[in-house]
Formats: C-alpha cells, sequence, structure tokens
C-alpha cells in the first residue's frame, strides 16, 4: 500500500470506541492535526485528557461537527454506514474517506497477508497466525479479529509479517490494500442492510485484490460463485481450494488433505469438525505454505486446534454428549453450515434478533436434529421451523434457560448446539456475551 503523508494535515476521526482511539494516537504521532467527532458524549479517561492536552479536538456532536476542504481526509469507524450526514458531506466534499486500516497499513513496509470473506474469516486466520508461530516464524495479528491494526503497526519493520481479518466495512476504506498473500474463504449474501446490494457486497471484498499484482496471490475458494469473476479481473496469482472437486492446489483426495499435491495429513486427524471448517484448513494451509511454512508445522496444528472462541467450538463431552458453542452463527449461512457438521442427534438451541429473515430454508438442515430449543425475539419462527420440519420444539426465554434444558433432553451420543441462526442485540451486548451466559448455564447445570 502507498505512504500516505499525514504531517501537518487536518483530519477529522468520526467514531470513538477502540479503533477510534487506536487512529487518534497513530494520526497524532504522525503529525496530523487531528479532529475526533462522535455520536454521543466522550468517557473523559486517561486517553481522552492526554489526547486533548495534545491539541485534538473533540466534538460529541457529530452530525453537527464543522466539516469542510481544509479536512484532508474523514477516518471513519468501519461500522459507521456511508448514508450517515457526516460521511455524505464528506463524500460531496471529495474528501477521501478511509477506516483505521489505511492509515495504519500506511506506514507498513513488511510482509502483509489479509483474509476476508462472508464466514471463516476469524477461524481462518486463526490457523494461519498458529502455523506460522509453530513453524518458529513472527507474526502480529489485528483487524476484524480484535485489535486494531493502529495499537501494533508502529512497532513493526519491513522484517515483520501482519495478519488481518478484514471485514467488508473495513475494506471499503483501504483504498488501495496490496496484500502479499489475499485469503477469500467465501462470499454470501450479507450485511446488505449496509451494503444495500449484493453487488455492493461483493465489490467490497474484492477490493482485497483490486490493486495486487502479478507477484502476490489471491486464494479462493473454487466452489464459489463469485470466484470466476476475482480469477478474471485480479492480477494476482490464483490460487483455488476445495473440499468436493479435485485437481485443484489444494483439495481433499483420498480422506486426505493435499496441498500443491502433497498428502499433509489424513483428514481424520483434523480436529475441526464440519465440512465448512474443511474448507477454511484448505484456504489456511495454502496461506502457510505461501508464506513457507513446512508440512509438519501445519500438521501439528491442524491436529490440535479446537476452534476459535464463539465459533462452533468444541466446549466438552460430559456422559456422552458433545458441547458446542456457535454464537457467532448470526445469520442463517452459518447455522446452515453448524448443522449439517453433525450426523449424530442433535439438540439444537436457535433464535435471536428478528431482521426478517424466511427461516424456511432450514428444513432440509435439520435432518438430524431431535429436538429444537426455541429462544429469544425470533422464537416463534423459530417454533414455525420445527414445525415445518416435524421436529418436537420448546420454548425457554434464553439462552441461559436453554442450558439446563438441553443438558435433560440429550443422551449419550447426542450433541448440544447452540448455533442461533440470528444477531444476539435482542438480548445481548454482543454474541460473545451470548456464547459466554450459555457455556456459564451450561457448566453450571452439569456441575462441572
Amino acid at each position: 500500500m502507498q505512504a500516505m503523508d499525514f504531517k501537518n494535515k487536518k483530519i477529522m476521526v468520526y467514531g470513538w470506541a477502540r479503533s477510534g482511539k487506536a487512529v487518534t494516537k497513530l494520526l497524532l504521532a504522525l503529525g496530523a492535526d487531528v479532529t475526533v467527532a462522535n455520536d454521543g458524549d466522550f468517557q473523559e479517561d486517561d486517553d481522552f485528557m492526554h489526547l486533548q492536552s495534545q491539541q485534538v479536538t473533540f466534538l460529541s456532536q457529530a452530525q453537527g461537527a464543522h466539516l469542510d476542504n481544509s479536512f484532508k481526509y474523514l477516518v471513519k469507524n468501519p461500522g459507521i454506514n456511508y448514508d450517515q450526514p457526516l460521511v455524505q458531506k464528506a463524500l460531496d466534499l471529495k474528501i477521501p474517506i478511509l477506516t483505521e486500516v489505511a492509515v495504519a497499513l500506511s506506514t507498513f513496509k513488511g510482509r502483509l497477508i489479509a483474509v476476508t470473506g462472508s464466514n471463516g474469516k476469524t477461524t481462518t486466520t486463526s490457523l494461519i497466525r498458529d502455523m506460522l508461530k509453530s513453524d518458529e516464524q513472527p507474526v502480529t495479528t489485528a483487524g476484524n479479529i480484535g485489535t486494531p491494526v493502529s495499537e501494533v503497526v508502529a512497532d513493526l519493520t519491513e522484517k515483520d509479517t501482519l495478519l488481518l481479518e478484514l471485514s467488508s466495512f473495513q475494506l471499503m476504506g483501504i483504498p488501495d490494500i496490496q496484500p502479499d498473500i489475499a485469503v477469500v474463504t467465501n462470499i454470501f449474501s450479507n450485511h446488505l442492510d449496509y451494503h444495500k446490494t449484493r453487488d455492493n457486497y461483493v465489490a467490497a471484498k474484492f477490493q482485497i485484490t483490486r490493486h495486487q499484482t502479478s507477484n502476490q496471490y489471491l486464494i479462493l475458494n473454487a466452489d464459489g460463485p463469485d470466484t470466476p469473476s476475482f480469477s478474471a479481473k485480479t492480477h494476482a496469482k490464483v490460487l483455488t481450494f476445495s473440499r468436493q472437486q479435485t485437481g485443484l492446489p489444494a483439495e481433499i483426495k483420498d480422506d486426505q488433505l493435499l496441498i500443491d499435491g502433497d498428502a499433509i495429513m489424513p483428514v481424520t486427524d483434523i480436529k475441526l469438525v464440519g465440512p465448512h471448517n474443511l474448507e477454511n484448513v484448505l484456504a489456511a494451509a495454502t496461506a502457510a505454505k505461501l508464506a513457507g511454512v513446512s508440512d509438519r508445522a501445519i500438521k501439528d496444528v491442524l491436529k490440535t486446534f479446537g476452534g476459535v472462541a464463539h465459533r462452533l467450538q468444541y466446549l466438552f463431552t460430559v456422559n456422552g454428549v458433545k458441547y458446542y458453542n456457535d454464537s457467532k452463527a448470526t445469520d442463517i449461512e452459518a447455522t446452515q453450515t453448524a448443522l449439517n457438521s453433525f450426523d449424530q442427534p442433535t439438540i439444537w438451541i436457535g433464535g435471536g434478533l428478528d431482521r426478517g429473515d424466511d427461516l424456511s430454508r432450514m428444513v432440509p438442515n435439520l435432518k438430524h436434529v431431535k429436538t429444537v430449543i426455541a429462544v429469544g425475539q425470533t422464537q416463534q419462527k423459530i417454533v414455525d421451523l420445527a414445525h415445518q420440519a416435524g421436529k418436537t420444539v420448546i420454548t425457554v426465554k434464553d439462552v441461559m434457560a436453554a442450558a439446563p434444558e438441553a443438558v435433560q433432553l440429550a443422551h449419550p451420543g447426542d450433541v448440544v448446539l447452540l448455533s442461533p441462526a440470528h444477531a444476539s442485540w435482542d438480548q445481548f451486548k454482543t454474541f460473545e456475551e451470548r456464547g459466554e451466559k450459555f457455556v456459564g448455564a451450561l457448566k453450571k447445570a452439569l456441575k462441572i
């Protein structure tokens, strides 16, 4: 990515939170004149007081903020929609709109690996990270995985590897990102309340490779409907993976994981469960091989990596029952994938924020479900789905109440699966909170 000069430039940061705070500190270190606009009051903590003493201007009424052509960039929180008045004003004034990742990357000169996709981003990123570490390659991980890039980039040199998980929201505000290795796990029709159309969403994902060169690599899911278009438009070297097709750089053949024709390990030795996780494994192993990771290091990680918290996370086996926390499944596709990962009798806990989704397409995915526990705002929709599929269903208030019910219903050989298919905001602040409450209630019910 090209370096941007922020010294003595007026920059407005829109949105505070952790990423806003991090990018404000970085911009200040780069010599910028920073104004921070927020849609609410600021917590006057030590960071706020220090930055204020460094002549950073704070405006708690963002929509009334004075924005004119004297500002060279608007750096906005990725979650803030482009239809917000302040963002629209920046667009009208032709002021470039960035995310904090763009600011941070403009100072980074080392090897960049970037991962995006609708589902599987965090798992794939975590696998690549652990594979590099297992090979004793130092790596710094940041982005959508939880750490703002601006918090870590100052300590990195051209000899370092930076591994980023990037959302579509972040990518829209990174004009010319050029990863040495880019990974797209898959693309569904997500976040259309933000992007408005699927075409806009796909275009945001394409940002990860738009400015790649012929010396860089793009890893794509061969089974994805957008893969032919991405392959045709990118300048990068394209490598594809598939758990269904063979003859590809990364594939499953004769129950073996193959990368460039090398048999890495039997599929049965991979600890992660589910067909979707096989795709994440293929994507991660391909990226790791490109980064020079040994087959031994890849194998060691895949034999031990049990998943990311709240993402089809194996919890424990008690009395012959396996328990899984998939609170991160905030859309139908993620839950379909989770349900399809098991052929054992399954007690499925679903429901959450009502976004108007039609759940009827999930009927085939309930094949192995023996009982449904419906929770949250979409409880009745889950009940209707269960009836449509001919499944027994019970209703409880939330995942904490669902846990002891599931324990009582489960028999040896069963799976208990929390995979809501909906966002958490009807009852919880985050999907992490939802998952933690569920796990806590399970442990209490199981007395472990």
